[in-house]
């Protein structure tokens, strides 16, 4: 494939804000490659300055269009890859396949270029990043050469020559990259399907159309590859009779004769062919919440897939602690504690952030929410909010427009709006007393006050550490 890209004119469409994301990962796997590369992005050179600079002298190897895109650069490519970020209705896009030229992002052309029974993946509204990156831990029990890719970590394009040495790849595939995979028709040896939960629906016209898009981790499957099913979650229950595949099932609840894993007294059951193993005690799971034991078990199913031994899983569970961002335990100050579960963008994960916390329902949580909309149902929220937290401090943005107004309508519960996370922070402090909780739980997509949900949590993060 080297040898087809040099030379090539390639347009990668969207540079990004993101330190290892697709577009600088595409541009530079491109640029070694021999590849004519023009990056092209509607934020200006200012906005992408940090960017830039990380491309450091290969940035002289590129045409940079910044600030506008132009429909030349779209007509004679030979090759666009777009950031999964880019709207598919995109009018650029459009020129590009009214000149029939091939559309790619980085996980499509990264599954062009590599042994597709090396590829397993993990999609899903909810729990994806706890459960891809505990099944890499498994994973990496029995293969050193495992890496890690995709929407948590780096582009799958920055760990090719890792896979080229004969490791797999474990990676999280948001609906935007796996929309990809249909173009080339391909789908991973090994797929784990978390939920569906409404997401995004300020991208998608609804969520049939959302899940559609999510599904194409198994659409191309074969009957020598595995799917592993969420049976709790009522959209991934119904996929059940769509795959080709090898179907896996799992289950906080046990289940009669298919084949998966499943919670019975108190124990993890995996179930192959009608043989039942024991793998062990829920109590070896560090995580907290079931939404955490549900990762658990997909991880597991596809550990035992991949033929791990029960002492290997128990292992890794003991030793897996809370992931950055996802809902993690920063410090106690004061008798106060702080968590960071800036990941949480729609509501079902703050409802789960929630629970997870909640002491026997004493309203003792201070919650930092809020941001821009993603055209989300707040109902439910608004409920375990009133059940659980003492006041909210709601970060600026349409989002929070909406929250705003159904809280206010409850009269409840104090509600107090900042402008920063600075002032955020200093608002849930003068609010918080002995024994409460202060958590970061958006509800929401992060754009407007921050570049990304990862920015918002290291501010967070800055502000809590420097707290005396």
């Amino acid at each position: 494939m080297d040898l087809l890209l040099k030379g090539k004119k390639v347009t990668v469409m969207g540079l990004g804000l993101y330190k290892d994301g697709s577009g600088i990962s595409a541009t530079r796997f491109l640029v070694k490659a021999g590849a004519k590369v023009t990056v092209t992005d509607l934020k200006t050179a200012e906005q992408l300055s940090k960017q830039i600079k990380r491309l450091g002298k290969m940035a002289k190897k590129i045409k940079l269009v910044l600030g506008k895109h132009l429909e030349s650069d779209f007509k004679n490519a030979d090759l666009i890859i777009k950031n999964p970020g880019v709207p598919a209705n995109s009018k650029f896009l459009q020129i590009a396949k009214v000149n029939n030229i091939p559309i790619f992002n980085d996980v499509s052309l990264f599954f062009q270029l590599v042994d597709r029974k090396r590829i397993l993946a993990v999609t899903g509204t909810r729990g994806k990043s706890t459960t891809t990156t505990l099944l890499y831990n498994f994973i990496k029990e029995q293969d050193r050469n495992a890496v890690l890719g995709g929407n948590i970590t780096k582009s799958p394009l920055a760990q090719i020559p890792l896979v080229k040495r004969g490791g797999n790849i474990v990676l999280e595939l948001s609906s935007w990259m796996l929309e990809g995979l249909a173009d080339i028709q391909k789908s991973p040896h090994l797929a784990i399907f978390t939920n569906i939960y409404p997401d995004h629906l300020n991208t998608y016209n609804n969520i049939e159309e959302y899940a559609d898009a999510k599904k194409n981790i198994f659409k191309y499957q074969t009957p020598q590859d595995y799917i592993i099913l969420n049976r709790d979650n009522d959209y991934t229950l119904k996929m059940g009779a769509e795959v080709l595949s090898q179907r896996f099932w799992y289950s906080l609840k046990p289940f009669t004769e298919e084949n998966g894993c499943f919670v019975r007294e108190g124990n993890i059951i995996f179930r192959y062919n009608g043989v039942e193993q024991k793998i062990c005690s829920t109590k070896n799971l560090q995580l907290p919440g079931q939404h955490n034991l549900s990762n658990a078990l997909a991880a597991i199913c596809g550990a035992m897939i991949y033929g791990l031994k029960p002492h290997q899983i128990i292992k890794v569970l003991r030793n897996f602690k809370v992931m950055p961002n996802r809902l993690e335990f920063l410090k106690e100050l004061k008798g106060i504690k702080y968590y960071n579960d800036t990941t949480s963008t729609t509501p079902e994960a703050t409802i789960a952030a929630l629970q997870s916390l909640s002491d026997n329902k004493k309203n003792n949580i201070i919650l930092i929410a809020g941001g821009s909309d993603k055209g989300l149902n707040f109902d439910n929220l608004v409920k375990e909010i009133i059940k659980y937290c003492k006041a909210v401090v709601l970060l600026s943005g349409s989002g929070t427009i909406r929250l705003k107004s159904l809280l206010n309508q409850q009269q409840k519960i104090k509600l107090l709006e900042a402008n920063s996370m600075k002032e955020a922070v200093s608002l849930a402090r003068q609010q918080a007393i002995k024994n409460d909780l202060i958590l970061l739980s958006p509800a929401c997509a992060s754009f407007g006050m921050f570049n990304n949900e990862f920015d918002r949590g290291e501010q967070f993060v800055k502000i809590i550490k420097s707290l005396k």
